[in-house]
This record gives C-alpha cells, structure tokens and sequence, in this order.
C-alpha cells in the first residue's frame, strides 16, 4: 500500500462547482449497448485504444445469467445463491474474453493492490477499493451501486488501474493512491494518464450532511446540501498532475438513469465497471 494522504482543497467552492460537462468536453462520452455483457463504455477508448477492455455492466440480462427479474446482478454479498453469483461473474468473464477476474470486499479506503495473472478463474483478492495491473487477460472488477467508479490508464505502457471511490474513500486518499501507484510502481508520471470517472450518483441526487463536507476538506454547510462526488474527483485528479483534457466524466446518474442499479433508489443489485488489457493484444 502506497502511504500518502489527499490534499486540502485550497479551493473549496471551485472543487464542488467542478462541472461534470466541463470534464466531458475531454472526449469521454460513454454509449451503452446491448451485447454480452450490456454496457456502457467510453466512445473514444473503444476507437483509439483497441487493447483495452472498458465498462459498466447495466441491468440488461443476458439470457441464462440474469436473476428472476431479468436482471443482471453482479453483487458479492446477500441472498443471492453462491451458483448463481459466481455463473454471472464466469459470464462477465467469458463475454470479455479475459482470462481471470480479480474483485476484492471494498471496505472505503485508500488501498490499491497490484495484481500479475494468476490460474484462470474468479480472484477474490484482499480488502482494498483499488487494482493495478500491467498483465494482458486479467479483468480488474469493482461493484458500485452509487459511488464513482474511477479508470486509469497509461495508454503508452498499457497499464491500467481501477478504483472505487465513495466518499470516504476520496477522503482516504483512494484517488491520489491510486495515481502515485503508477509513478511509484512503474515510473509513470500522472501527466501520462488518462482519467474516466463513470457513471455514479450526480450533484443533485447525493444530499449529504456537513460531516461528509468536512471530511472532504470542504466548508461545512451546517445542514444537509447535495454534494458532485465526480466533481470533487475531477478537481483531486487535476491537482494530482493529471492534465484536465485528459480528465473526463461520465453524464449517467445512477439513481435518474433506470439502466443502473442505485443503493440509494432502494436497489440491494450491483453492476460491475471492469477494466483491463486484452490478451493477445489489439482487436
């Protein structure tokens, strides 16, 4: 684990009006679609980085791998039955064409782990809401039901690292640990990364009280007041030495959009972002 902390925001007010446009006009514009497994991912890293493989999983099923509600569930934990859970992530998997999958419990904080292909298969690694990865065939896997799903990515050296980021976790460090990951672990600087902040809850849905403002560096409003999770990543990610071009956002609010599922919207499912290097190289 790499030991750095997040620094204060200077500006405080400018890091929550961040807008989420703004870090779109980067060229993350995301598309759904309708395959194995339903989707949505970058346009332009589909376009300009074809050994990449990039996503969210939405709800969409597909046939044999969805529960009793037509639904594509990819949760670790509750009742869903431990066949069934693990014949979803052989899915996710297989449809990829990636030969293993590591995912770990997420318990919000700022570990990110480095993993090397191991036996094919689904990888339960240890606690950490981080995964770092230069091995082509390996799917780094997180769950997220609201919070912000984080995709790095060093297209020169084909490195990619994944985080998940809720707000405790951006107040651990999780993004700028996951940054410094790939200067300290590979020499890479954060000038020479790319940043997608996928789809999550937005500004307007996530009312959160003055102890989360406060946890984050931010003013403390003294009442509950919506709170851009992505914003506040956006502007982390800039102040890390991540060029803002290269920065972008997704425009999908998983509590409005009924394609994702939403701890918030009342959901107990989870869809997966995935992220990793295609084995065998461009496609």
């Amino acid at each position: 684990m790499i030991e750095s902390s997040p620094p204060p925001l200077e500006d405080s007010k400018r890091a929550v009006e961040t807008p989420a446009s703004a870090a779109r006009e980067g060229g993350s514009r995301e598309e759904a679609r309708s395959g194995a497994p339903p989707a949505v991912e970058v346009v332009s890293w589909s376009e300009e980085l074809p050994w990449l493989v990039q996503g969210v999983t939405t709800r969409g099923s597909s046939a044999g791998h969805s529960d009793g509600r037509g639904e594509l569930d990819l949760r670790l934990s509750g009742e869903v039955p431990v066949r069934a859970t693990l014949d979803r992530w052989t899915f996710l998997t297989e449809a990829l064409a990636m030969e293993s999958v590591v995912v770990a419990r997420q318990p919000h904080g700022p570990t990110v782990r480095t993993h090397r292909l191991a036996a094919p298969g689904i990888h339960i690694a240890p606690d950490c809401d981080g995964h770092l990865t230069r091995d082509p065939g390996l799917l780094l896997a997180v769950t997220v039901g609201d919070c912000v799903p984080v995709f790095l990515v060093a297209p020169g050296q084909r490195l990619v690292a994944l985080l998940h980021a809720g707000w405790r976790g951006i107040a651990a460090g999780i993004l700028e640990r996951g940054i410094h990951a790939f200067e300290e672990r590979f020499g890479i600087d954060p000038d020479e990364l790319l940043v997608h902040l996928g789809p999550a809850i937005c500004g307007s849905c996530y009312e959160v009280g003055p102890e989360v403002h406060r946890a984050l560096h931010l003013p403390d409003p003294g009442r509950p007041i919506p709170l851009d999770l992505r914003a506040i990543l956006w502007e982390r990610a800039a102040r890390a030495g991540v060029p803002p071009e290269r920065i972008g956002a997704s425009a999908y609010c998983t509590v409005e959009d009924p394609r994702f599922f939403s701890h918030r919207g009342g959901d107990l499912g989870r869809q997966v972002a995935y992220l990793g290097v295609r084995a065998g190289g461009d496609r």
